[in-house]
């Protein structure tokens, strides 16, 4: 049997992830919401507050993948939270974004808050 696609991994680092953000009281949106400049990993709301997560995963060190974000990933991620809003007529809605870092092998998912501030 082959290994599994990078695409494959990612999906199953997305579908951890949203599964242990729902168990924290999370409530999934929307997954893989894309535009002409990228794609948000998945939308949530927690509270009153949407919530834009980007997953990372790796198969041994979930810290790894939260160190894998870039300040060029960080300014994309702000536009596209922008670019959600906009599109669906929410200009000006609280909101934040979210990093989970998941450990494929494990399981486990660590999530920084308010990860990357707006307009970085």
């Amino acid at each position: 049997m082959p290994p599994p696609t990078r695409h494959e991994r990612g999906r199953l680092g997305e579908s951890l992830a949203a599964a242990a953000l729902i168990a924290r009281g999370y409530m999934l949106i929307e997954r893989n919401w894309r535009c002409a400049s990228g794609e948000i990993d998945l939308v949530m709301r927690e509270g009153g507050e949407l919530v834009f997560v980007e997953v990372r995963s790796t198969w041994d060190d979930a810290g790894r993948a939260l160190e894998s974000i870039t300040a060029a990933k960080a300014i994309r991620l702000s536009a596209l939270a922008d670019a959600y809003l906009s599109a669906h007529g929410l200009d000006g809605a609280p909101f934040r974004i979210d990093v989970a870092a998941v450990c494929r092998r494990t399981g486990a998912v660590e999530v920084m808050r308010d990860a990357i501030v707006s307009g970085w």
